[in-house]
């Protein structure tokens, strides 16, 4: 016979013995006990039917259900109130700060600016210290030559070609006591009738020897103002002379004719619109303007009469309009002697009763007051624009 248990459940914690067959059996009281089965119950069990075993089953793989991202809640706390937690907002990053080059430009135009005005001011310098020395480099001192250079068409123009130009120079020379003559170097074919004779009074009234060296040509106005002079040289292939005067008028009624076009003028007088050139001269009008030339020619031969120390004959001898090689103008009177620029020095040293001496050259810059003060006058530029274009380009100088 097996032992067997029967009795309450004992309290939890307490424990329970019992002998069955020799042998002790212990066991911590459960929850709930187990009953041992028996012999009836056993035999009832054998003669059920038996129930299949559950077969294992292959593990499940683990499928982690997909997890829904927050969603960033906007969220504006109130003053004194308890802000929920959350996603804070992804913020774009700020874009880079622009690289400012304006204070660059504005440094480079401030120093162009700075060389301009210091280029004038220089140019001013040199316009005024060039007048009386030599280059524009030392100061003169010593008995001294100077040379002044008549090159290119008498006219207005404000340079040594001119007469307010030459007046000056000659001013210079003249106030200079170490400058003791003038050599002046002619290279002119002429120019404006008017200019010449100024010019050749100029020169007439300059108190200093002055000597001619001529280059390759001294004609017209420019003889003119080269007869002035104390002695001239030349070259035995400078053209010289050319003593003339011509007025010239142009008369486009021919094509006017061919292109169609009328021409309709209205004048206060008959022969207002004779130099027009639409139309052409009446006999009237050409006589007149022939004796207005042979009188401006008249002037001419006088001042070369007075310059050469010759006769109105010999000079309307030779007042052709036609220019004379350097060997024949020695001949004919017009020149004294053929000979170099260094020729020229000498002779005026001589002249001016003096054996050693230093030789110069006045001259305008190329930058004159004059040329200086035409660009300030016709510049509407002011300082007020300047100032607020660098400005501008300084503010908005910007590079990515």
């Amino acid at each position: 016979m097996q032992a067997g248990w029967t009795g309450q459940q004992p309290n939890a914690g307490h424990q329970a013995t019992g002998n069955t067959s020799g042998s002790a059996w212990h066991a911590q009281a459960p929850a709930q006990a187990a009953q041992t089965p028996t012999s009836a119950q056993a035999a009832a069990a054998a003669q059920a039917p038996t129930q299949p075993q559950p077969q294992p089953q292959a593990a499940q793989a683990y499928q982690q259900r997909p997890f829904a991202q927050p969603q960033p809640q906007a969220f504006a706390p109130q003053p004194g109130a308890y802000a929920p937690a959350g996603y804070a907002a992804v913020q774009q990053a700020a874009p880079a700060k622009k690289k400012s080059y304006g204070w660059i430009v504005a440094i480079v135009l401030i120093v162009c600016l700075t060389a301009f005005t210091a280029f004038c001011v220089k140019s001013c310098t040199d316009a005024v210290s060039s007048l009386g020395v030599s280059g524009g480099s030392a100061p003169i001192s010593g008995d001294t030559i100077a040379k002044i250079s008549i090159d290119g068409t008498i006219q207005y123009d404000g340079s040594a070609c001119s007469p307010e130009g030459f007046k000056e120079l000659l001013e210079q020379a003249e106030s200079n006591d170490s400058i003791k003559a003038v050599v002046l170097r002619v290279n002119s074919g002429g120019g404006t009738a008017t200019a010449g004779e100024e010019m050749a009074a100029y020169l007439r009234d300059f108190p200093k020897p002055v000597v001619v060296s001529s280059a390759s040509i001294n004609a017209s106005a420019a003889y003119e103002i080269s007869a002035q002079a104390d002695y001239i040289y030349v070259a035995k292939s400078t053209e010289i002379g050319a003593i003339g005067t011509a007025m010239q008028l142009t008369n486009l009624s021919g094509l006017l004719d061919m292109l169609g076009v009328n021409m309709e003028v209205i004048t206060s007088a008959e022969s207002k619109d004779s130099s027009y050139g639409y139309r052409a001269l009446t006999d009237e009008e050409r006589a007149y303007y022939q004796d207005m030339v042979d009188k401006i020619n008249q002037m001419f031969v006088e001042n070369v009469m007075e310059g050469r120390h010759m006769t109105e004959e010999q000079v309307k001898a030779l007042a052709t309009g036609m220019p004379f090689t350097g060997s024949d103008a020695v001949e004919n009177g017009l020149a004294d002697a053929v000979g170099t620029c260094e020729d020229a020095y000498d002779k005026a040293a001589e002249l001016a009763g003096i054996s050693d001496y230093d030789t110069t050259e006045l001259y305008f810059s190329d930058y004159s007051l004059s040329g200086l003060s035409y660009l300030l006058g016709e510049s509407r530029v002011s300082l007020d624009d300047l100032a607020s274009l660098l400005k501008e380009v300084g503010g908005s100088a910007h590079v990515k």
